[in-house]
């Protein structure tokens, strides 16, 4: 995911680990996903939605991987903005044809370890097609 600083605004820390979250999603050539993942996730983390369940970063980089084979040139985005408080974040995303609307809508809940990498996720799905 390539992104232009926006010299407008100062992006909140966890604003930039969600933007890194996002890249890892998009990042389709495995090493550089792989150093994205170790990057914003813990080594134990568990990711959890309607349809997966893992824990570690080996089962996230194999889950992100399967995503990006099942919807190939589709990319993640951000959708509004990031709200965080304490070591909780949430954010919602889409992922769709780049520059077009998003086929699919989610929304992530993350927690944050004090080393500022994510320790769990729990997602849901808000538009599915279909």
């Amino acid at each position: 995911m390539t992104t232009t600083p926006d010299t407008d605004r100062t992006e909140t820390p966890t604003a930039a680990l969600v933007a890194d979250y996002l890249q890892a999603w998009n990042a389709t050539e495995p090493q550089a996903r792989r150093a994205l993942i170790e990057r914003v996730f813990a080594a134990d983390v568990r990711y959890v939605d309607p349809l997966a369940d893992v824990s570690g970063t080996d089962a996230l980089d194999a889950l992100v991987a399967g995503v990006q084979a099942q919807f190939p040139g589709m990319r993640f985005s951000g959708v509004g903005e990031v709200d965080a408080h304490h070591d909780v974040c949430r954010f919602r995303w889409g992922l769709g044809p780049e520059g077009a609307e998003p086929l699919v809508i989610g929304f992530d809940v993350a927690t944050v370890a004090s080393d500022g990498r994510i320790t769990a996720v729990h997602g849901f799905l808000d538009r599915v097609p279909g």
